[in-house]
């Protein structure tokens, strides 16, 4: 969840025990992120129904650790513990409900969770197999972030479908589904709506801890978060031109993914209302339907967007509008009326109560989308 070069500026500028600490963390991470290809199935999955287990790590470094709560378990007392079972239930629900996906492998896995692992860890992570959250030190309380359950889990989500390689865009696509969904994750739990979220990520990570910021990232405003002596300045651009070329942070995936974010973000607002229900299916189908290859670049991915858009019979140049926002052309789909009609429906288009209803934008939209249809159905029929 805490990019590496937050760390890295830790390890510079931190005191000396904070310093060793951060070292500590960039080690295990670069571990955790290698042990992410190899995964197997600890528990028999579940299908169709909820099933969750989670552990204690008692302040070690080895997982599981200690099983203290499964499926239908009371309430263990432990804050951290509650929270990560709670938020694997609720992003279980989101997908189950929303996307009528079986689990994170869409095949029932068990969810599994550790809590307190290691020695006042400052980092929550997906390892391929199970969540795994530290109490955190500089950070607060990595569990009680639904933003950050969420995203984490849907890490799992990209590695069991569209399996986007974790290195420069197809990697910074990937945190960017990450983030899409950590972010409807909060929204469902909360019943929010499009214009009442904040768009943050990881702002739970901030709340009393002194640091210069409102979250790790900010989706509508890229590059906006935070600007801390410790933890350093939100590096993310919100526009392709600033796109960061490096070899650090895996090809930069947690600094790129803000133009994806603000772009989504955008659609998310203009389409209105839950966005489980209006842009949400579009980019789950972009990640779950063989739309973009494990190397997909931003232009890739963001044409999927509008093909998932048309097939889902939602607004194509909203969604166009919200890309080239921050610098990436697509197609949306609606073709250029013709400079003469058809002879056939000449007639028609002349007559004085259709050119009224035509003056309508929204009218003159939907009419064209429907011509477009149309010609893909005679094109079939041939």
């Amino acid at each position: 969840m805490i990019p590496p070069f937050v760390d890295q500026h830790e390890a510079e500028h931190g005191t000396p025990e904070q310093q060793a600490a951060a070292r500590k963390r960039l080690r295990l991470s670069a571990m955790i992120r290698a042990r992410r290809a190899a995964v197997s199935r600890p528990f028999a999955p579940s299908p169709g129904v909820r099933s969750r287990k989670t552990f204690d790590a008692q302040s070690k470094e080895s997982l599981p650790g200690l099983l203290v709560r499964s499926e239908g378990d009371p309430s263990s007392g432990d804050s951290a513990l509650d929270e990560a079972h709670a938020g694997a239930g609720d992003t279980w629900i989101l997908y189950h409900r929303g996307f009528q996906r079986d689990s994170i492998d869409n095949a029932g896995l068990v969810l599994v969770s550790t809590v307190h692992y290691g020695e006042k860890f400052d980092n929550a992570f997906w390892d391929g197999e199970q969540m795994v959250y530290g109490d955190g030190d500089i950070f607060a309380r990595f569990t009680a972030d639904p933003t950050v359950i969420g995203h984490e889990l849907t890490h799992g989500v990209t590695q069991f479908s569209a399996q986007l390689i974790y290195y420069g865009q197809p990697g910074a696509l990937n945190e960017h589904v990450s983030d899409v969904f950590g972010s409807m994750m909060e929204q469902w739990v909360r019943g929010q709506r499009a214009d009442q979220a904040d768009w943050l990520i990881g702002a739970e990570l901030f709340a009393g801890r002194g640091l210069q910021g409102r979250a790790l990232r900010d989706m509508r405003n890229p590059g906006t978060a935070y600007d801390d002596p410790l933890i350093g300045k939100d590096p993310q651009p919100a526009h392709m031109r600033d796109y960061v070329d490096t070899w650090q942070d895996n090809g930069g995936v947690h600094i790129n993914s803000g133009p994806a974010n603000r772009a989504y973000t955008l659609a998310a607002l203009e389409y209105g209302g839950l966005v489980w229900e209006t842009v949400g299916p579009i980019w789950y189908r972009v990640l779950t339907v063989p739309l973009i290859p494990p190397n997909a670049t931003f232009q890739q991915f963001a044409d999927a967007t509008i093909q998932a858009a048309y097939h889902l019979e939602q607004d194509t140049m909203a969604l166009a509008d919200a890309w080239a926002a921050v610098g990436i052309t697509v197609d949306d789909g609606v073709p250029e009326p013709p400079e003469e009609p058809p002879s056939d429906c000449a007639a028609f288009l002349r007559h004085p109560i259709v050119e009224v209803l035509l003056a309508d934008p929204q009218v003159a939209r939907f009419v064209a989308q429907a011509h477009r249809q149309s010609q893909r159905l005679r094109k079939a029929v041939r």
